[in-house]
């Protein structure tokens, strides 16, 4: 799997503004809101839902997701997601924090890196295989220390999808 197919080098963003879970989720959803083509429902009704609307839809559903238990994976690495009928694809938004926040992580130390996630809603085994592909990902320490020495978008963006190459070529 190779992440430009989730990952647009827009929905890559570097911030140290960010200093709570809540506001982590947001500018999330935010970039998810402008990165996604709505579904065709919603394209044909007279009044298609605002990125507004759709960020805080992204946002409600990725909140509830954290309430049935922590998306962090410890070792400051988080992965929120949910499967929504406000797509008709996997799309993806990355995060890196300059200083790690409370993620109610397993292993009680700050979440510095985010992957968040939206599929489809009939997504059920994609879903999984691409939980199951950055969970694999993010558990390479060689790759999230070199994540963690950038704080250019464009760099991070290379790294997140140059990274199944590389480390193929090893």
């Amino acid at each position: 799997m190779n992440l430009d197919t989730l990952l647009n080098s827009d929905a890559v963003i570097a911030s140290s503004e960010i200093k709570s879970k809540k506001r982590a989720l947001e500018v999330l959803a935010e970039a998810l809101a402008k990165n996604t083509a709505i579904n065709n429902q919603q394209d044909n009704s007279e009044n298609p839902p605002s990125e507004n609307t759709n960020a805080l839809e992204i946002f409600r559903l990725l909140i509830e997701r954290e309430k049935l238990g922590s998306t962090s994976l410890g070792h400051g690495v988080a992965l929120p997601h949910t499967r929504t009928r406000l797509t008709d694809h996997a799309i993806g938004a990355f995060l890196k924090l300059a200083e790690g926040i409370d993620f109610d992580s397993p292993d009680n130390q700050k979440t510095d890196l985010i992957f968040a996630l939206m599929v489809p809603e009939h997504y059920t085994d994609e879903h999984l295989k691409i939980l199951s592909y950055l969970a694999t990902l993010f558990c390479d320490e060689t790759f999230c220390n070199a994540i963690r020495n950038t704080d250019n978008n464009k760099e991070i963006y290379n790294h997140l999808v140059n990274w199944q190459i590389a480390s193929q070529a090893s």
